[in-house]
C-alpha cells in the first residue's frame, strides 16, 4: 500500500471511529492533544499521525490499530482493552468544558457566582 493509499485509508478509519462516538473533531483532537485543523488533516487523509499520535488516536476511538492501518487483524491489541471506556459526555458538556479552559481566573470566578445563581434559582 503506497503512503498516499495509507493516509487515506487511515483517514476514512478515523473518521468512522469518530461517528460511531458520536464526537466531532473538536472532541477527539482535545482527547488527543493535537490541534482541531490537525486532526482535521487526518481525516481528510492529507496528514499522517506520528506513532505515539495514531496509538493515542486508537485509544480514544476505541479502534484496533490493524483496523486502522488496513492490515489483518489478530484480535484485539491487549492495551486497548485495558483501556476504560470513554467517558461519555453530552456535546454541550463538551463545548462547555472547552470554553472554561481558555478562561483566565478571574472569568471562572465570575461564571462560578453565575452557575451558583442559577442552581439555586432551580432549586425553589
Amino acid at each position: 500500500m503506497t503512503r498516499k493509499k495509507l493516509t487515506v485509508h487511515l483517514g476514512e478509519a478515523l473518521r468512522a471511529a469518530r461517528a460511531r462516538a458520536q464526537w466531532t473533531q473538536a472532541d477527539v483532537a482535545e482527547r488527543v492533544g493535537v490541534a482541531t485543523e490537525v486532526y482535521g488533516r487526518m481525516e481528510r487523509g492529507n496528514l499522517t499521525p506520528s506513532v505515539p499520535i495514531l496509538r493515542a488516536l486508537c485509544g480514544v476511538l476505541r479502534m484496533d490499530a490493524d483496523e486502522a492501518l488496513a492490515l489483518e487483524s489478530r484480535g484485539t491489541a491487549a492495551w486497548l482493552k485495558e483501556q476504560p471506556a470513554p467517558e461519555e459526555e453530552s456535546p454541550q458538556i463538551r463545548r462547555l468544558m472547552r470554553a472554561l479552559r481558555l478562561m483566565d481566573d478571574k472569568q471562572l470566578a465570575a461564571l462560578s457566582v453565575v452557575a451558583r445563581t442559577l442552581a439555586s434559582s432551580a432549586d425553589e
